[in-house]
């Protein structure tokens, strides 16, 4: 299950890009259109820019806006900053793998083989969506 945070994150970004290319966009314009907590998205905001999704501008004028095309934007690489591991299980997540404290060999662990199909599955369909599909009502 996507945490607030992401499924906020997600919001934020589909919102943005729907706006005109890098014109920015204020805060509370964004969290009263979404129904999204202000200090909330805030903090959703910077998460978002630390990690290269979005620009923002001080002062009169500003906001925050996207970097990149929404084209550009996979919706895994955005669930994997605000989310973490897409992975249900850390000894199946590509990205943040650890070995199971209880598994005497993952080869030999059916849970292991069926949380990895989960996985692979689930990262097909992520790894294939953008936020572009999101704005323009693709998958709707």
């Amino acid at each position: 299950m996507l945490s607030k945070k992401t499924k906020y994150g997600l919001k934020a970004l589909s919102y943005l890009a729907k706006q005109e290319p890098n014109k920015p966009v204020l805060i509370s314009e964004i969290s009263e259109s979404e129904n999204i907590s202000k200090k909330f998205l805030e903090s959703i905001l910077l998460i978002l820019k630390k990690n290269d999704f979005l620009g923002s501008k001080k002062g009169k004028g500003g906001g925050y806006f996207l970097l990149k095309c929404p084209t550009e934007i996979k919706i895994s690489s955005v669930i994997r900053v605000l989310e973490g591991p897409i992975a249900m299980l850390p000894c199946v997540s590509l990205n943040y793998y650890e070995k199971c404290d209880d598994c005497k060999t993952e080869a030999k662990c059916s849970l292991n083989r069926l949380m990895a199909e989960v996985r692979d599955s689930t990262l097909k369909i992520l790894e294939n969506k953008t936020l572009a599909n999101f704005h323009c009502g693709e998958d709707e």
